[in-house]
C-alpha cells in the first residue's frame, strides 16, 4: 500500500540542490492561482525586476525559464545558433562539454578551447581562438564550473569576446548570488543560471538574461528556433510588459512563488554580504579540511567559494564515505564526475546551506567517518582551524 512520501531531512552539501530556505518552502505552499491571473502577472513583473537586481543588469529580457538550469543552457544556444554557425566553446569541465554538445546537436561547428580540469579558462587560449577563427560569431564558457570547483574570470573573458565583436553565452548556474555576477559590467550578452544552487530555491527554474545585441541576432534568424517551448520570441509574449499576455505555456505557479521569495531573501541580505558570507564559510571549510590532511585540487586563486573540490585520501573508498555520511549524519556531499570521477568529493556551501554550523558539521562528520575507515588524517585539530577563521573575521 502506497502512503504519503515523507523524506528524511538531510543537510545538502553537495553540488546541488542546496538546502531550501524555510521561507521558500512556505511560499511554495500558498494557494495556486491561474497563470494569467492579474495578481500572478504582477508577481511575474516583480520576479523580472528582482532577477535584474541579482544579475546586475538592465536587460529587459530577464526571465525564469520554466525548467531547470539545463533548459536555460539549451534556450541560450537554441535561440542563437543555427546550422552551420561556428561557436567557440571553452571547456574546463563537464558543463563546458555540455555547451559544445548543444552546438553540435543544432548543426553548428564547435571550436573547442580546452583547459585542464581543475583550472580556470585561459584568456590567452581564447584570444588565440578568436584570432584564428574570425568567422566564429559566438563564444560560450562556464563562469563557475560545478564539476571542478573552478571560477574563471568572466569579466576578462567577456571583455575579449566583446572587443572582438562576438556574442558571449555565460553559464552562471552555480555562481549567481554566491559570488559576483555583474552582467552589464562584464558586457555579457546571454547569461543563465538555476534556482537550486545559491538562490536556495527548489530545483525546476532557470533564470536567464539576454541583452539587445543577442535579441537582434535572435530576431534576424533566417530559420525558426528549433525548439517551440524554448523559443524566446514566443516566451516573451507571455513574459512581456503590460497586463495583456499571450498564452504560451502554463507557468509553474507555485515554483515561481518560491523563486520570488528566494530573490527577496537575497536582496534583503544584500549581494555583497552574500558573496562575503560564502567566501568566509569557504575559507573556514578549507582551513578545517586542510588541517585534517585533505587537499584541494584547485589553486587557491581559482577556487569557487560555494563548491569545493576535495581530493580523496589514498586508500579511501570515496563512495563508501559518502554513503556513511548520509546514513550516520544525514549529510550529503557529492562525487566527482567526468574526468574527476572517483578522484574528488564536491562539497557545496551554497545559499542557505552556507552557514557556520554546516561547516562544522561537515568537518566533524568527515573526521569521524574517515577515522572509522582508518584513513591517515590528523585528528582533533580541524574544528579549531575552522574556528580560527571565524574569529579572525570578527577582528
Amino acid at each position: 500500500m502506497y502512503q504519503s512520501f515523507n523524506p528524511t531531512p538531510r543537510t545538502l552539501m553537495g553540488p546541488g540542490p542546496s538546502d531550501v530556505n524555510g521561507r521558500v518552502l512556505t511560499a511554495m505552499a500558498r494557494p495556486t492561482i491561474g497563470h494569467l491571473d492579474p495578481e500572478f502577472i504582477r508577481l511575474m513583473d516583480e520576479i523580472k525586476a528582482l532577477l535584474q537586481t541579482v544579475f546586475q543588469t538592465e536587460n529587459e529580457l530577464t526571465i525564469p525559464i520554466s525548467a531547470p538550469g539545463s533548459a536555460g543552457m539549451e534556450a541560450s544556444f537554441v535561440n542563437l545558433v543555427s546550422p552551420g554557425d561556428k561557436v567557440i566553446v571553452c571547456q574546463n569541465g563537464v558543463f563546458g562539454g555540455r555547451m559544445a554538445d548543444n552546438v553540435r546537436r543544432l548543426g553548428g561547428q564547435v571550436v573547442l578551447v580546452e583547459d585542464t580540469w581543475g583550472r580556470a579558462v585561459d584568456p590567452h587560449k581564447l584570444q588565440h581562438a578568436l584570432q584564428t577563427h574570425p568567422d566564429a560569431e559566438i563564444v560560450a564558457f562556464v563562469h563557475a564550473e560545478t564539476s571542478t570547483g573552478v571560477m574563471s574570470d568572466a569579466a576578462e573573458l567577456c571583455g575579449l569576446v566583446s572587443d572582438a565583436g562576438r556574442l558571449s553565452i555565460v553559464d552562471c548556474v552555480t555562481s549567481l548570488v554566491g559570488c559576483e555576477v555583474a552582467v552589464d559590467d562584464w558586457g555579457a550578452d546571454v547569461v543563465y543560471s538555476g534556482t537550486q544552487k545559491c538562490l536556495s530555491c527548489a530545483p525546476g527554474l532557470s533564470p536567464l538574461t539576454m541583452n539587445e545585441r543577442a535579441i537582434e541576432r535572435l530576431k534576424s534568424r533566417s530559420l525558426p528556433v528549433a525548439s517551440w517551448f524554448l523559443d524566446l520570441n514566443l516566451v516573451m509574449g507571455y513574459w512581456g510588459e503590460g497586463q495583456t499576455r499571450s498564452y504560451h505555456h502554463t507557468a509553474p505557479v507555485n515554483a515561481l512563488y518560491g523563486l520570488h521569495e528566494s530573490l527577496l531573501i537575497a536582496c534583503e541580505e544584500g549581494l555583497a554580504q552574500s558573496w562575503a558570507r560564502h567566501r568566509r564559510n569557504h575559507l573556514a571549510l578549507c582551513a578545517g579540511l586542510e588541517a585534517l590532511g585533505l587537499e584541494f585540487i584547485v589553486p587557491e586563486n581559482e577556487r569557487l567559494p560555494q563548491l569545493n573540490a576535495v581530493g580523496i585520501p589514498a586508500g579511501v573508498n570515496e563512495a563508501l564515505v559518502r554513503q556513511q555520511l548520509l546514513q550516520q549524519f544525514n549529510l550529503e556531499i557529492g562525487a566527482g564526475i567526468g574526468a574527476l570521477a572517483g578522484k574528488i568529493w564536491r562539497v557545496g556551501l551554497m545559499g542557505y546551506a552556507s552557514r557556520a554550523e554546516n561547516v562544522f558539521l561537515c568537518i566533524s562528520a568527515l573526521e569521524a567517518i574517515l577515522s572509522q575507515n582508518n584513513a591517515a588524517i590528523n585528528r582533533g585539530v580541524a574544528i579549531d582551524a575552522a574556528q580560527a577563521i571565524y574569529e579572525a573575521a570578527q577582528d
